[in-house]
């Protein structure tokens, strides 16, 4: 059997011991459903107002599902570091697999999480008066690129799980860099506001190019005087954002292995 072949297996098989663990404890989901619920009203009826009102509504939900997949990359990071605490990794560990099975499973698995924190998302967006105005093609690809964005985020998640070790380490950590990413961006407000040193960084974010390019795909205007930033990660947002996946999954996943094999030696 070739690695690739065995990777796919065994990693097919802790994705599914991990849906298995969530579905007997359903209380797992909770951070990932009820999140998305707190921000879609409280940025709706209670900032909205002041905000644009019913446009921003509109705009606000392609920034509420590129915040909810970031955060959910902290779901990971508890997860991944309560199994290698709980001496579980270590069992995995002395079984003939794949060493990236673990962690391919884990961030495969947690697409379900991803994939529920979408729907919640644009059930409370349709209860606000959001609406999908494009065809039924652009708007799977917008889900794809979000599914996409958040296996992206997963990776993150579990190397810091992997460098914390235990779950009060990879909670905090886990949540520390998450408020400065997707805040400094152009997920909730237009980056001509931010000063200038943090616009080009909010435009250059992939928070950003991720809310854009759903709003693009989805058939959102945003509202008037709204600016993802200037450049051309501005100009390009849907390519930007597959590409800071792809790089995000590139980077992380090989750091992620890499510590995964250096815990192993200890």
């Amino acid at each position: 059997m070739s690695a690739i072949t065995s990777a796919a297996r065994d990693s097919s098989v802790i994705a599914w011991r991990n849906l298995l663990t969530v579905r007997r404890t359903p209380g797992a989901l909770v951070t990932g459903v009820v999140q998305p619920v707190i921000f879609v009203f409280l940025l709706a009826f209670v900032f909205g107002g002041s905000l644009g009102g019913a446009p921003y509504r509109e705009f606000l939900i392609g920034g509420i599902l590129a915040q909810t997949l970031t955060f959910n990359s902290s779901f990971t990071a508890v997860y991944l570091a309560k199994d290698l605490q709980l001496g579980l990794i270590d069992r995995f560990r002395s079984l003939p697999m794949s060493r990236v099975a673990v962690i391919l499973g884990r961030t495969t698995s947690d697409l379900a999480t991803g994939a529920i924190s979408i729907v919640v998302t644009m059930v409370c967006g349709l209860i606000i008066g959001w609406r999908i105005t494009e065809g039924p093609g652009s708007a799977i690809l917008g889900i794809l690129l979000l599914l996409l964005f958040g296996f992206a985020m997963s990776w993150i998640g579990a190397f810091i799980a992997l460098t914390a070790r235990s779950v009060e380490v990879a909670q905090s950590l886990g949540l520390i860099w998450l408020f400065p990413v997707t805040f400094l961006s152009g997920a909730f407000v237009s980056i001509d506001t931010l000063p200038g040193p943090l616009q080009t960084i909010a435009a250059w974010n992939p928070v950003t190019a991720v809310a854009t390019s759903v709003r693009e795909l989805f058939g959102n205007v945003s509202p008037a005087g709204y600016t993802s930033g200037s450049g051309w990660a501005a100009d390009n947002p849907i390519l930007y954002a597959v590409i800071s996946c792809v790089a995000v999954i590139a980077i992380f996943s090989t750091v992620a292995v890499s510590q995964y094999r250096s815990i192993s030696r200890r």
